[in-house]
């Protein structure tokens, strides 16, 4: 078991010793000062220096207990020989002893110690009752007996209080443990969540950039190879769109692994992004595409993730729709951006659809607080809409 802390380092005294204080001071230091009022000086003086150095022994332990001059040890043997003497003053001083027995069990580290000193005090305050009455003398006083019994009382409930103050700070250690158990399991499920946001949205960028744009390149080269023969001015102006989406895609690796910056997307107009996207779309595939792309005000984040959004649609497009005509609107709204992309494709059944590209766009629309629309039908087409509020920054 955990060993209690040391009395002398406790910062302060707890209001219950000021309390023990309050009631050591009016019930054991006032009756005897009072007892030698009228007392010859021989008596009184002594007894009177003898409360002083008392008091001011505990006001320097209790008030200041990391005070070099005096430490809870030495103030405890103090106390022993104190209360000794008192008695032998006195012929008898049961009433303070009892009233001092809470400093032995404040004051010490352990139950055997404070059982110790108490019954070295109590020995010291019998002692001194009897070398005051004389060997002769009836040793079985009123203040011996009444020595004996608050110490056998005083050992009782100190064992007591001490076996309830051990069980509250075994309590006490066992809460904070579960506590800390339970904040470092938080912490790793914390960094376990982030290690998965993390890898979900390098999935996602992966997919989004680097995957579309090998699809992109897929394409052109079988388009290419296919009319070297028949038709070698296309089939260089795809190898050239070979080489830039070659490069868009190193470019975009290189914003994944850090070596660039983080958007991956050139500032400017978020229209001239777009229709740079568009131009490409129309060139790589030959679909048309008609588009209303105004000037809209938004941020860097915002343009990023119309850009992705415009990007996934067009790739799916290309992949799934065999649609011959495109439209893109772009819609400055009051309350944010509006993003609407149709085609004319086969359509498809959208409770039947699970695509990693269509959570993705969902998912990062609704870290700006937007939300993705996708409406289709089989041989009617596919609808998309992203809608991003903007603050009204538009």
């Amino acid at each position: 078991m955990k060993p209690r802390p040391q009395p002398a380092t406790e910062p302060t005294v707890p209001s219950l010793h000021r309390w023990n204080a309050v009631f050591w001071v009016l019930l054991g230091v006032v009756p005897p000062a009072i007892a030698v009022a009228d007392a010859p000086g021989t008596t009184r003086l002594p007894v009177l220096v003898l409360l002083a150095v008392l008091a001011l022994s505990y006001g320097a332990v209790g008030l200041f207990p990391g005070n070099p001059v005096l430490r809870p040890l030495p103030y405890l043997y103090v106390l022993v020989v104190g209360l000794g003497a008192m008695s032998y003053l006195l012929d008898g001083s049961a009433a303070l002893f009892v009233v001092t027995l809470p400093h032995f069990w404040i004051y010490t580290a352990s139950a055997r110690a404070a059982i110790s000193f108490s019954g070295l005090a109590a020995a010291g305050v019998v002692a001194g009752n009897v070398v005051r009455q004389g060997w002769d003398g009836e040793f079985l006083t009123g203040n011996v007996i009444f020595t004996l019994i608050g110490y056998a009382a005083g050992v009782s409930i100190g064992l007591v209080v001490h076996h309830i103050t051990e069980d509250s700070d075994e309590r006490a250690r066992r809460l904070s443990a579960e506590l800390e158990g339970a904040r470092l399991r938080l912490v790793e499920a914390h960094q376990r969540q982030g290690a998965a946001d993390e890898r979900e949205r390098l999935a996602r960028e992966i997919h989004d950039t680097l995957a579309q744009g090998f699809a992109s390149i897929i394409v052109l080269a079988e388009a290419a190879r296919s009319g070297l023969e028949a038709d070698p001015g296309r089939s260089g102006k795809q190898l050239l769109a070979i080489e830039n989406t070659a490069r868009e895609n190193l470019a975009e690796a290189r914003v994944l692994v850090g070596s660039a910056p983080r958007s991956g997307v050139a500032a400017g107009s978020v229209a001239d992004t777009l229709r740079r996207t568009l131009d490409r779309f129309t060139e790589d595939t030959g679909v048309g595409v008609t588009s209303e792309l105004p000037d809209v005000d938004c941020d860097q984040r915002t343009r990023i993730a119309l850009l992705r959004c415009t990007q996934e649609s067009l790739a799916n497009v290309r992949k799934h729709a065999a649609a011959s005509d495109v439209q893109v609107v772009l819609t400055a709204l009051p309350y944010g951006v509006e993003l609407e992309i149709t085609d004319d494709g086969r359509g498809f059944v959208t409770e039947e659809s699970h695509g990693f590209g269509l959570n993705g766009m969902r998912e990062r629309l609704a870290e700006l607080g937007g939300e993705l629309t996708v409406t289709s039908s089989v041989g009617d087409g596919t609808r998309v809409l992203a809608v991003i509020p903007t603050d009204g920054q538009v």
